[in-house]
């Protein structure tokens, strides 16, 4: 009997994390605003951050091997201040073909921190330890059954995912380091290139696991 015939719940979790290589082929929607976007009027503290040993414990179980810690610590940082910068219900920026008012989503972050209190207990319940303590294979079989649940073909815009890994996940995805990942040379998307440079090939990458 196999690995993968033991534990369907990893299973479940590694087809939602290939869901990776199609990102990478077709991209994902992106939406996120600056603190300094936030509206004026609102009166409503917001609470912000994660618990980063947990997020990072996170991080280890579904980001890509090949970025090492310097590169998970990256994305984690990332997604966080994108998290916390984040203007919930705020009006979209006019896009073609529509000439209605939009809004985003509201602020999927308190769902998202419950979620790694619910990863905490479930380790609790399972393996009696904390979720941080466990190896990356006992964290992925907890994650598989987290995210039991998920289903598409695709990875979801980070605002749009239901549970915090697939945030996590999709928010890197959807980053030019993801694209440079998945295409093995620094190509940058979305940076300016000069006319001198136009016609060089992309470096290769290097220092993954740095």
């Amino acid at each position: 009997m196999n690995d993968e015939t033991q534990r369907p719940g990893r299973r479940s979790f590694l087809k939602a994390a290939g869901l990776l290589a199609a990102s990478a082929a077709a991209g994902c929607e992106f939406e996120s605003r600056p603190p300094e976007a936030q509206q004026a009027g609102t009166t409503a503290e917001r609470q912000v951050g994660f618990d980063r040993a947990l997020l990072d414990a996170v991080a280890e179980a579904v980001l890509p091997s090949e970025l090492g810690a310097r590169g998970r610590d990256t994305a984690v940082t990332q997604f966080i201040a994108w998290s916390d910068g984040y203007d919930p219900v705020a009006e979209e920026m006019h896009g073609y073909g529509y000439s209605d008012i939009r809004y985003l989503p509201p602020d999927p972050a308190p769902a998202w921190r419950a979620q790694l209190t619910g990863l905490t207990l479930l380790a609790r319940k399972t393996h009696r330890t904390e979720f941080v303590r466990l190896d990356v294979d006992a964290r992925r079989e907890l994650l598989g059954i987290a995210l039991q649940g998920e289903r598409g073909d695709r990875l979801p815009s980070p605002l749009r995912a239901r549970h915090v890994a697939v945030a996590l996940l999709s928010h890197w995805a959807s980053s030019p380091d993801a694209w440079d990942l998945a295409l093995g040379a620094k190509v940058q998307p979305g940076q300016c290139r000069v006319l001198a440079d136009a016609n060089a090939k992309p470096l290769p990458i290097t220092g993954l696991r740095a």
